[in-house]
C-alpha cells in the first residue's frame, strides 16, 4: 500500500494506491472557495490552508480505505513543480511520516502523476502514447513509451491552456475557477460568432496569448449591454479557438511521431468541448483530471523509491526542469 500525498497548489489531497494501481482512498479538500474572492491562488495562503488540512485529509483517506499506518509500506508525494511553499508542507508532512514508520519515499514530479491518472483501474492504459497534458500552469506534449517517464515534444511559449481558460474567465466576469465557468457558459453560445485566431507556431508548441489579446480587445470595445448579450458567444468562440488550438497540434505531433494512440490529462482534460473534440483519445477519468494524491501514488509504483532516512535532504522544486 502506499500513502500519497499532493499539495502543489490549492487541492490538499491524500491517497491510498495498491501496488496493482487499485485506488483504496482519494480524498481531495479544495481550496477554490478560499481563493474565489481573489481571482486566483493566493500562494501564502494556499500553504497556510495545506498547513491546516494535511493530517485531516491524511486520517480521511486511512478511513476511508479502512486502513492504518500500519497497513502503509511506503510513502509517496510531489516534490515538484509547484508553489514552492504549498509543495513543502506536503514534503514535510511525507517525510515525517515516512521517517517515523522507517519508511522509504518516493519523490513524485507533479507532471509525471498526471500522466500516471492514466495507470491507475479499472481501466489502466498502457505506454507507448502521446500525451497531452493541458492544465493551468502547464501545457506539453509528451511521449510516452514506457511507465517511468516521459519524452517532451511540445510546450507553450506563453501561456498554458488553462491559464487562458481562467484569464478569459475574468475578462468575461465569470466566477473562479474560471475554467469550468467558461465551459458551462459555452455551452449557450455559438462558437462561430467570433473569429478568434488560432496561433501557428514552429515545431510542437502552442502559443495562447495572442488568442487572449483578441478577447481582450473584443470585451473592451463592447458597451456593458452589449458584453452581457454577447457573453455565451464570446464564451463559446473563445473555448472554440484553445481547443482547436490543442486537438490541431496534437494530431499534428501524433501523425509526425506515427502514434496511434493519444491521451489527455490534466484540468483541461476535464472541458467538454476538448473531450467530445477527441472522441478516441484515452481521457483521464474526471476526478482524476484535477490535482489529486491517487495520481502521485500511481506514479510512486512506477519509480525508485529512498531508503531511510536518506530522504531526509530532500527539497522541494518550484519550475519543472
Amino acid at each position: 500500500m502506499i500513502l500519497a500525498l499532493e499539495t502543489s497548489c490549492d487541492e490538499t489531497a491524500a491517497a491510498l494506491v495498491t501496488s496493482d494501481g487499485e485506488i483504496r482512498a482519494n480524498v481531495v479538500a479544495s481550496q477554490a472557495d478560499l481563493h474565489a474572492r481573489y481571482g486566483g491562488v493566493v500562494p501564502e495562503i494556499a500553504s497556510r490552508r495545506h498547513l491546516e488540512l494535511v493530517l485531516p485529509v491524511i486520517r480521511e483517506a486511512l478511513e476511508q480505505a479502512g486502513s492504518t499506518l500500519d497497513d502503509v509500506e511506503r510513502v509517496a508525494v510531489t516534490s515538484g513543480p509547484g508553489l514552492i511553499g504549498a509543495l513543502l508542507v506536503g514534503l514535510s508532512a511525507a517525510k515525517s511520516l515516512a521517517w517515523a514508520r522507517r519508511l522509504p519515499l518516493v519523490p513524485v514530479d507533479h507532471l509525471h502523476g498526471h500522466v500516471a491518472s492514466l495507470y491507475l483501474r479499472p481501466d489502466p492504459v498502457e505506454p507507448p502514447f502521446l500525451c497531452l497534458l493541458a492544465s493551468g500552469g502547464h501545457t506539453l506534449l509528451l511521449d510516452v513509451q514506457d511507465h517511468s517517464g516521459y519524452r517532451r515534444v511540445g510546450t507553450t511559449l506563453d501561456d498554458a491552456a488553462g491559464e487562458a481558460f481562467d484569464k478569459g474567465a475574468r475578462l468575461l466576469g465569470l466566477g473562479y475557477p474560471g475554467g469550468a465557468e467558461l465551459d458551462r457558459l459555452a455551452r449557450e453560445g455559438d462558437p462561430d460568432a467570433h473569429p478568434f485566431p488560432v496561433a501557428r507556431v514552429p515545431g510542437s508548441d502552442f502559443s495562447f496569448s495572442g488568442l487572449k489579446t483578441a478577447l481582450l480587445y473584443a470585451v473592451r470595445d463592447l458597451p456593458a449591454d452589449e458584453l452581457e448579450r454577447r457573453r455565451a458567444d464570446l464564451a463559446a468562440s473563445y473555448q472554440r479557438a484553445i481547443v482547436r488550438a490543442l486537438v490541431e497540434r496534437t494530431l499534428a505531433a501524433a501523425e509526425h511521431l506515427g502514434t496511434e494512440r493519444i491521451a489527455v490529462v490534466g484540468g483541461v482534460a476535464a472541458n467538454s468541448e476538448l473531450r467530445a473534440a477527441l472522441p478516441h483519445a484515452s481521457l483521464a477519468p474526471l476526478p482524476l483530471c484535477t490535482d489529486n494524491a491517487a495520481m502521485i501514488g500511481s506514479a510512486a509504483r512506477f519509480l525508485e523509491a529512498i531508503p531511510y532516512p536518506g530522504y531526509l535532504e530532500l527539497d522541494a522544486y518550484a519550475s519543472a526542469g
